[in-house]
């Protein structure tokens, strides 16, 4: 199904799918605990119901970019939900949910901004497939949608398991809460680098149509939106470290940074080199990340 659909007609299309995804998730996740599945595993199942439903749409539509504002909702949804399944309201909880609203506040903002409507998909999801005809479906299903799912929750582990450490331990340990505050110190942070990251390069292609942005925080790295990215990930797992210690939850944000520096960055980069002239010279002399 291909219409061609007004830019706010696209939104609001695109916002009643990811309501029917959600319901589809929260009915699975009330279901599935109520046959006393472990909650986390509930909620991991109800993140792909979700993300599948997401998934099916892109395919009516013929258009991945569907999904692309899920990776900003789900997070600051799905930490909102397990307080109130949780009933855990206490500093830690509120920190990470402040945190995490005004990053998956400005993630939406900036998709919102960019976004041109259904008849626009992504230019990484129409090489995928250009190149892949046979296994696109394929492709698309795991790769471009259930990989990134699954990435997401993986890096929210560590927020999630925050809930029942932040009520068993005692936060009135200095040294706790002072870990505590510096990894929503980073959160901030990470989210307003992104923030005015996206301010720079939005104002500068309005005025530089087809060049490369090198000025603001774009003069200093070459993805001060894709650092902010992976230092908020960081920064979740740095509250959830001032309980928890250091253990197996540091996979999180390591795969996101993973994902970043092995996929993201290098897909950006050729694209960049081979539509702006002068990003080779840019590029040697700018670091990646700030």
């Amino acid at each position: 199904m291909k219409r061609d659909y007004s830019k706010w007609s696209s939104i609001a299309l695109i916002t009643a799918i990811y309501v029917l995804a959600g319901v589809a998730g929260i009915l699975l996740f009330k279901s599935l605990t109520t046959m006393a599945m472990h909650p986390m595993g509930a909620l991991l199942l109800a993140d792909v119901l979700a993300t599948i439903v997401v998934w099916f749409f892109g395919l009516i539509y013929k258009n991945v970019s569907v999904y692309d504002p899920y990776w900003s909702v789900f997070p600051p949804v799905a930490f909102l939900i397990w307080a109130f399944y949780t009933g855990m309201w206490t500093l830690p909880v509120v920190l990470l949910l402040v945190a995490s609203w005004y990053w998956g506040w400005r993630l939406t903002r900036n998709w919102a901004l960019t976004f041109k409507g259904m008849a626009h998909e992504d230019w990484r999801y129409t090489k995928y497939r250009s190149l892949h005809p046979a296994l696109f479906h394929l492709i698309n299903l795991f790769g471009l949608n259930m990989m990134p799912t699954l990435v997401v929750f993986g890096a929210m582990l560590p927020g999630l398991q925050l809930y029942q450490l932040s009520a068993a331990l005692m936060i009135n340990n200095p040294l706790c809460l002072a870990i505590l505050i510096l990894g929503f110190i980073v959160c901030i942070s990470s989210a307003t680098i992104q923030l005015i990251a996206d301010k720079q390069i939005h104002d500068f292609r309005a005025a530089n149509p087809g060049k490369y942005c090198n000025v603001g925080l774009w003069k200093h790295g070459r993805h001060p939106n894709y650092f902010g990215e992976m230092s908020f990930w960081w920064g979740i797992w740095i509250m959830y470290a001032a309980f928890g210690g250091i253990d197996w939850f540091i996979c999180g944000p390591i795969a996101m940074s993973a994902m970043f520096l092995g996929i993201s960055i290098p897909l950006m980069e050729k694209r960049q080199l081979q539509n702006k002239p002068g990003y080779a010279d840019y590029r040697k002399q700018t670091r990646m990340l700030i």
